[in-house]
């Protein structure tokens, strides 16, 4: 999870850093990480280069990191930034799943 936030924070566009899933509950041994992250509006995928390049490609980063990342820019939150957050908060039964935001180092 360090790493993940350390790659993603490196970046410099990260907005906001949400943690979801089973990282977050009482799970001794959670499967992966799922995390959403809100980009600014500057961040370039193609300018990323080594891990944090890896890191942005969902599938590579499922993969490489045991991760499962989405993300989008801050432009892309068309409901706005705190409702895009709450729609990852409902899973496919429509319950809602606990989230955390991480601010700052870790």
């Amino acid at each position: 999870m360090e790493r993940i936030y350390k790659l993603a924070a490196d970046t410099g566009h990260v907005a906001r850093f949400i943690v979801f899933g089973s990282f977050i509950t009482d799970k001794l041994e959670p499967n992966d990480v799922d995390v959403f992250i809100l980009m600014e509006n500057s961040f370039d995928y193609d300018q990323l280069q080594g891990e944090a390049r890896l890191l942005f490609d969902h599938g590579t980063a499922q993969t490489h990191f045991g991760c499962s990342l989405f993300w989008i820019r801050r432009l892309a939150a068309l409901d706005g930034e705190q409702a895009t957050i709450e729609h990852w908060r409902m899973k496919r039964n429509r319950e809602l799943r606990g989230i955390i935001e991480i601010v700052g180092e870790i």
